[in-house]
């Protein structure tokens, strides 16, 4: 019998799939993988290393939307910000993925190059060795953040009675609209100037 010319299965719709699961009910199950590709679960072993792998996958799919050429980009600060709008919309686009990925160690050499060249970029600004992943995950954090944000709902405080939280009520009814964009450009342009002047203040360290 001839071999079909489209693998029945592979890494790439193993992960798709996952990541399809995901998104609907925020978790996923190797066996659910498997019945939903029309395999044995055994047949999904053979591909990936159990479930820590399959998150692997996600971690890989997701992160493939980040554009890594933002990195590129002059000055190193410019470099950074463009990096975590570009980090925060990939997610956001799949936040359930987030307290699965957050909770595992990043193994995957593709995103692992991502993160190299982040460190790359901060290590020829000056930043010191021990400043570059305080900093990373200063930014990630605030991407993260947000990103579950823009997938909550618009309004978050529900106020039945303004007479009995009226200061609430009254900050609630000025928020305006985009209120997730609004509190990510504020919380990104707090960090950025952290480490702005972490960085400012390494090198006047340095010139003394």
């Amino acid at each position: 019998m001839a071999r079909p010319r489209t693998p029945l299965l592979d890494r790439a719709r193993i992960g798709g799939t996952a990541l399809r699961l995901v998104d609907e009910q925020g978790d996923f199950s190797v066996p659910q993988i498997a019945r939903e590709l029309g395999v044995r679960t055994a047949s999904v072993y053979h591909h990936v290393d159990g479930r820590a792998g399959v998150i692997e996958l996600l971690r890989e799919h997701v992160a493939a939307a980040i554009d890594a050429a933002a990195l590129e980009i002059t000055p190193w600060d410019a470099a950074l910000e463009a990096w975590a709008r570009s980090y925060r919309a990939a997610f956001a686009a799949h936040p359930r993925t987030i307290p699965l990925l957050t909770a595992s160690p990043v193994r995957t050499p593709r995103v692992l190059a991502l993160y190299e060249r982040a460190c790359g970029v901060l290590l020829a600004a000056g930043f010191a060795a021990s400043e570059v992943i305080p900093v990373i995950v200063a930014v990630e954090n605030v991407v993260l953040g947000s990103a579950l944000d823009l997938a909550a709902p618009e309004t978050m405080w529900e106020v039945a009675d303004p007479a009995g939280t009226p200061r609430l009520a009254a900050a609630v009814a000025h928020a305006g609209p985009h209120r997730a964009d609004t509190a990510f450009e504020l919380s990104l342009t707090g960090v950025m100037d952290r480490v702005r002047a972490l960085r400012a203040a390494g090198a006047q360290e340095g010139t003394a």
